[in-house]
């Protein structure tokens, strides 16, 4: 987890736990709540007694903002627990999920209910797949600290947050194990921890695991994220390019036409940066509104294919687009598998000019 503060150095009243997954944001959630409740806990006073001994005691109440079409108010029994001091214990821990669900006026009227101290209670927000609110973020943000459990969206990333989570797992994974596990979960990390539970029932804390050891536990493969596909056409691997196009379309549950756009918005950023004129990362990733890493291997991809090889892959999506419309008499998945195959052999060979065709004339 990705830990930062607004306030270094302060004991913060409010903890947001955000991220991609919603699996992987009550994780975090839970983690914060063991290490908020032990002696050591974060908004813990070095200087109270209580704490020094271990006596601090903490009550905790957990609530989930319902569906947007609910009509149960969260906001009131939240605020209230904030400001009412905790019976029998030093503190109060009020933690809010789901705040995802939250409209616009609900996250406005829970911001103007924030406005006075609550302290030495303390309010955890967690939010999936999306920012918090600009009223409540605004309502906080003087007073908070955010932890952000997302792996990351590109293959470094994700290798380095699976590499850290099992750095602190319970058993240990040898490299053919770790390589194995990376691969088999590909987008479908929340299963992680789950699996790393089961190892550990069945191997015990602090067991060897081998990639042998690993397999049969390992259930159903999950989906490759698109990066996978996209490096894999790159590259010209014909073979990778196919089982890519598998587990999105299987495991990862995209459909065909997701894919194709997929596919359509990577060479259509091709085309965008051929003949613009453009060499530098930062000015491609500013015209194809990317971060500069991609929009990097966009740009050198786009070099080595050249103008032909960059229409006939728009080509050739434009082509499957028709045939899954009902063109051809293929199942979809056909379709994808042959599309993906032909757009990975483009980066194996150059275009084979027509008969009879002639190139033109370089000029100067």
């Amino acid at each position: 987890m990705t830990v930062t503060s607004s306030q270094p150095g302060d004991s913060p009243t409010v903890f947001v736990v955000k991220g991609s997954d919603p699996a992987l944001v009550d994780r975090g959630v839970d983690r914060l709540l063991a290490e908020l409740t032990s002696p050591e806990g974060a908004t813990g006073d070095p200087e109270n007694p209580a704490v020094a001994n271990g006596s601090l005691a903490v009550a905790v109440e957990d609530h989930r903002v319902p569906p947007q079409n609910s009509d149960e108010d969260v906001t009131g029994p939240v605020t209230d627990a904030l400001y009412t001091p905790a019976f029998l214990a030093d503190r109060r821990i009020v933690v809010l999920r789901d705040i995802e669900n939250l409209d616009a006026s609900q996250a406005a009227e829970l911001a103007s209910r924030l406005d006075e101290p609550f302290a030495p209670n303390v309010l955890v927000l967690a939010v999936a797949g999306k920012a918090l609110p600009a009223a409540l973020a605004k309502a906080v943000k003087a007073r908070s600290r955010e932890i952000d459990t997302s792996p990351g969206s590109f293959g470094k990333a994700r290798t380095q947050w699976l590499s850290e989570q099992l750095q602190t797992a319970p058993v240990h994974l040898d490299p053919a194990a770790r390589q194995l596990l990376e691969a088999h979960l590909g987008e479908d990390v929340s299963r992680l921890h789950a699996l790393l539970d089961v190892l550990t029932a069945a191997y015990g804390e602090g067991g060897r695991v081998t990639r042998a050891e690993l397999e049969p536990f390992l259930g159903e493969e999950g989906g490759a994220p698109p990066w996978e596909l996209t490096d894999a056409l790159d590259n010209g691997e014909v073979a990778k390019a196919v089982l890519a196009a598998r587990r999105l379309l299987g495991p990862g549950g995209r459909h065909p036409f997701q894919l194709l756009a997929t596919l359509h918005k990577h060479y259509g950023a091709m085309l965008r940066l051929d003949g613009s004129g453009i060499s530098d990362p930062g000015e491609a990733a500013s015209l194809l509104g990317m971060s500069p890493f991609p929009a990097r291997k966009v740009l050198a991809q786009g070099r080595r294919l050249g103008t032909d090889r960059i229409a006939h892959a728009i080509s050739l999506v434009a082509n499957a687009d028709l045939d899954l419309r009902g063109v051809l008499d293929w199942p979809d998945e056909l379709v994808i598998e042959v599309l993906v195959a032909r757009l990975a052999q483009l980066s194996r060979t150059r275009l084979a000019a027509p008969a009879g065709a002639r190139r033109p004339a370089r000029t100067p």
